[in-house]
């Protein structure tokens, strides 16, 4: 921290790690929030302005037991639903990864893990793993990073996502199901954490559905486990989210959420714009 005169406190000393899960995504994500709401840490952050109070942290592990089960997508993203249809096919299919060193990006993800720099070259490390689980739907070694140390560590905005790990099951009622974990560093859990998930859940069903190809028989979408290290909600969004917590007590599930049917329209609108 470039700022060492500022004292931080932790409860007991140490962060809490907190686990969530929902059979949904809309469902996890709100676990989430509400876990470490009531039961994170009060801890100051780098972005804080001299007078802030601190805001609400969590180690979290999350778990999407059937990510693409409706409904999928949550009333309070903080986009609009064509934004979040961008923001999945940034993600997913390097849409704006033109916009690397201009437009204030200095990464994407997509790049990080479709075209990560090394000395031979760039390697497609989604490729690699998927070459890896074709020849053993078992291995333990497919993943992919984004991390580059020489750039990152002297960063003001590294990467929040570190690592994509994967793995295939076969059950006996289901066939075999793609499970994926993602690590991230940080991660700003009310205004963030949704996007992120919906877009790498979305990664997820294009591993399985190039696996498939690769070995003639279907791999369908397991389970989707989110591990983060800093798990926030920002002082600066506590009303807002204060009005949140107002629209789970008074509101159902169905009246919190959207259906990816309800969506399409919006998704297809936001196509003809990138």
């Amino acid at each position: 921290m470039k700022e060492t005169n500022k004292k931080v406190f932790f409860s007991g000393g140490n962060i809490p790690v907190l686990t969530a899960e929902g059979k949904t995504l809309p469902q996890a994500w709100e676990n989430s929030l509400l876990q470490v709401w009531k039961n994170g840490v009060s801890i100051r952050t780098q972005y804080d302005r001299p007078n802030d109070p601190p805001s609400r942290d969590a180690t979290m592990v999350m778990t999407v037991e059937e990510p693409f089960a409706e409904p999928r997508i949550h009333r309070a993203l903080p986009t609009g639903l064509d934004e979040l249809e961008v923001y999945r096919q940034e993600v997913v299919s390097g849409v704006h990864d033109s916009w690397i060193g201009s437009h204030g990006w200095s990464y994407s993800y997509h790049d990080r893990l479709f075209n990560y720099r090394t000395a031979k070259g760039s390697l497609d490390q989604i490729s690699s793993a998927v070459d890896n689980l074709a020849d053993c739907f078992y291995t333990r070694r497919a993943q992919a990073i984004t991390w580059v140390p020489e750039l990152d560590a002297v960063s003001d905005e590294p990467p929040c996502l570190q690592r994509i790990w994967l793995r295939i099951l076969d059950d006996p009622k289901k066939g075999l199901l793609l499970n994926m974990n993602t690590h991230w560093r940080s991660r700003d859990a009310y205004k963030a954490a949704f996007m992120n998930i919906f877009a790498l859940t979305d990664l997820q069903r294009v591993i399985a559905k190039e696996v498939s190809q690769k070995i003639g028989s279907e791999v369908k979408v397991g389970r989707y486990v989110d591990i983060a290290d800093s798990y926030h909600i920002y002082v600066s969004y506590f009303d807002q989210f204060k009005g949140f917590l107002g629209t789970i007590e008074k509101k159902s599930f169905e009246e919190r959420t959207f259906t990816t049917s309800f969506a399409k329209p919006f998704f297809e609108e936001a196509e003809k714009k990138i």
